[in-house]
């Protein structure tokens, strides 16, 4: 071509009824939605630097499709959740002569829903879309690269923030690592990524936020990793230079991750979380259910008391947030009730309980397939359900009755997301968490977005909601018991205007679907009884 190759990125819209799309409450943050598109950013970095490059985030913006006459490429990468809508921009793309690119965890997943798009990139971008690039030039490019093959993460380049408003999000992103050492068989991380974790050095990740701090960002940063501490001596080693970071640049950051819940049984490296500035963690507790853990190969949750593990974590300043499965082969009945228990027990507030989707490619995939419990099409996701794994979920024959399993599950949503428990679970949180050591310095413009944000809080949550007088006794006994922690306690009681209202549909939709299955199971057993009348 005489000019620049144009390439069109576009990050396909999540489903909007989803447990973590909570856009209102983002709304009140000043932000349009959660997170940014990091691996996208990180792929356009990947790209020849003579490249015309554009972004579109469907997720904060519509898509002036006038765009695609623009482009001579459109890139597409996304995640379960997306599917639709990706699908869906490869046919308007293609109905327009536009040759599309698609890749990211659902395409290499479920290559085979994906056909459509001209070229298939897999994998990690890093290995993959190189020899995508090298064909494209010499006009040789191939339907299809995938390889097994694993990235080096110290050649990863610093993703382009440039392409993106970071006003638009509530927090940024910073990967580390990838891959994990456990061997949990409902777990797709472990397929893409591998058991032995890789990282960058910490010399790209204090890059990273340098360029985070020089584009004026202040607060808070997410590093996406699946498991932080996958690689324990090596993040040991790190976390002391990202504390020297913080203390040059006045701490402007405060740090979230993903952790597994053995971290508790570390307090060395939780004091250097903290000293590095992490405030926020997010864990996968998956089950009181013992023989449930043990049979999906999560051990490492097993023979712990899991409330006083989190507890460790508040005691270093880290808020907590859980993840919980229902569905799992080896469910007892009263499940529901040693669920709620175990939520009650460690005062988490922001719990996603959902429903045991089988995930392409994974341990768990293979045993259901073999056992004649997966049916053809598990890994197409409806618009109805949109790849959400709260109303998404049971894509398989499960052990108990589905009607039974849903029953459970509605039993918990209703419990834990009533206003009252959900607030005494936000104060008891709040009043144990070690925030006292917390250096976070926004500046003179942070802590006016700071006073804006919490004027946001008093309109849109304190005074306009019927709940709202829970707010502000939180407030109240929060500044008077424990003032430090007050940012994280308001946080937490501003995502319920998002949980209020998503609890209460995603329970309407689940009672349909239960009444449903529970009328499958009537006609089930009355056609076995039929049959063994006939014998």
């Amino acid at each position: 071509m005489s000019r620049p190759t144009r390439c069109l990125l576009v990050y396909p819209e999540f489903q909007s009824a989803s447990f973590w799309n909570y856009r209102e409450a983002c709304r009140i943050k000043g932000a349009r939605y959660p997170a940014a598109p990091l691996g996208l950013i990180t792929v356009a970095a990947l790209l020849p630097s003579d490249w015309e490059l554009k972004l579109v985030d469907r997720n904060v913006e519509e898509l002036d499709e006038s765009l695609f006459d623009w482009a001579d490429l459109v890139m597409l990468g996304g995640m379960i959740p997306q599917q639709p809508d990706h699908l869906n921009l490869i046919a308007k793309a293609r109905a327009r002569g536009k040759r599309v690119v698609s890749g990211g965890p659902d395409a290499t997943n479920s290559r085979h829903l994906y056909d459509a798009a001209d070229h298939l990139v897999l994998g990690e971008a890093e290995v993959t879309l190189p020899r995508f690039l090298t064909d494209y030039a010499r006009g040789e490019a191939q339907h299809v690269y995938h390889s097994k093959e694993q990235a080096d993460l110290t050649r990863s380049p610093v993703p382009r923030w440039d392409l993106v408003n970071i006003e638009r999000y509530a927090y940024l992103g910073l990967q580390w690592s990838r891959g994990c050492p456990f061997n949990c068989e409902f777990c797709d991380i472990i397929e893409l990524f591998g058991r032995v974790p890789r990282h960058k050095t910490t010399a790209q990740v204090l890059a990273e936020l340098d360029n985070l701090h020089r584009r004026g960002h202040r607060g808070a940063v997410d590093v996406v990793d699946d498991n932080f501490i996958g690689n324990q001596a090596e993040v040991a080693a790190l976390l002391p230079a990202v504390r020297r970071w913080q203390e040059e640049h006045s701490w402007p950051f405060e740090l979230a991750t993903e952790v597994s819940l053995n971290v508790a049984d570390r307090p060395r490296l939780l004091q250097l979380m903290q000293e590095a500035g992490f405030c926020a963690v997010f864990v996968g507790i998956e089950t009181p259910e013992e023989e449930a853990l043990v049979r999906s190969q999560k051990k490492q949750n097993t023979r712990r008391d899991v409330a006083a593990s989190v507890h460790k974590l508040y005691a270093h300043g880290m808020l907590v947030m859980a993840g919980y499965i229902v569905g799992f082969d080896g469910e007892r009945p009263g499940l529901a009730d040693r669920v709620i228990q175990l939520i009650e027990a460690t005062a988490i507030p922001v719990n996603m309980v959902g429903l045991l989707f089988a995930l392409p490619t994974t341990q768990l995939t293979r045993r259901l397939a073999r056992e004649g419990r997966l049916p053809a099409d598990f890994d197409v996701v409806t618009r109805e359900t949109g790849g959400d794994q709260c109303s998404g979920g049971l894509n398989f024959e499960t052990a108990r009755p589905k009607s039974e399993v849903l029953r459970d599950y509605i039993r918990i949503l209703k419990a834990i997301y009533r206003p009252d428990a959900y607030f005494d679970r936000v104060l008891r949180m709040a009043l144990a968490l070690d925030s006292g050591k917390r250096k976070l310095s926004l500046g003179g413009r942070g802590q006016l977005k700071e006073l804006t944000i919490f004027l946001r809080m008093v309109w849109g949550v304190g005074l306009r909601r019927s709940w709202g007088w829970r707010w502000w006794r939180l407030l109240a006994q929060v500044l008077a018991r424990n003032p430090a922690s007050i940012r994280y306690a308001l946080w937490m009681a501003t995502l319920y205007v998002h949980f209020a209202e998503f609890s209460v549909n995603l329970v309407d939709g689940l009672e349909r679907r239960a009444l449903q299955e529970e009328s499958r199971e009537r006609a089930a057993v009355k056609q076995d009884r039929a049959i063994a009348s006939q014998l």
